[in-house]
């Protein structure tokens, strides 16, 4: 009974029907088995920043990126900051625009930041 349905008028296979079939799974297959690793690997980041100590620590403002997401009605822009801490170990942090917009490169402060979560960065005095 269940076989009937891959069978042309005649009763032969039809094969397009189950190639149809193979490729259509395959390919669902796939497209969940990618959404649920990007789902397990925001977890285990999310779990891995938690489970950070928060640091504070002197550093040095030594680049600025702006990253332009174009899709068919529409742009986004992503904002990131590279910082030096301990005169030579570099991190990047995405930041949202406004921080993005007001601090610059050569600022010197205090960057506090959880994991691979950015949470502040407080220019010493007579930088501004």
């Amino acid at each position: 009974m269940e076989d009937e349905m891959f069978r042309d008028f005649d009763g032969s296979l039809d094969l397009f029907a189950v190639g149809f079939f193979v490729v259509f799974g395959a390919v669902a297959l796939v497209i969940l088995t990618g959404i649920l690793f990007a789902i397990y690997k925001g977890l285990a980041q999310r779990s891995r920043d938690n489970a950070s100590p928060l640091l504070t620590v002197p550093a040095v403002v030594v680049a600025k990126r702006q990253e332009v997401r174009r899709s068919e009605n529409s742009a986004s822009n992503a904002y990131y900051l590279t910082f030096e801490v301990q005169g030579h170990d570099r991190v990047e942090f995405p930041v949202l625009g406004q921080q993005w917009g007001t601090i610059l490169e050569g600022d010197r402060g205090r960057l506090t930041y959880q994991g691979s979560r950015f949470k502040g960065f407080d220019r010493t005095p007579q930088d501004r």
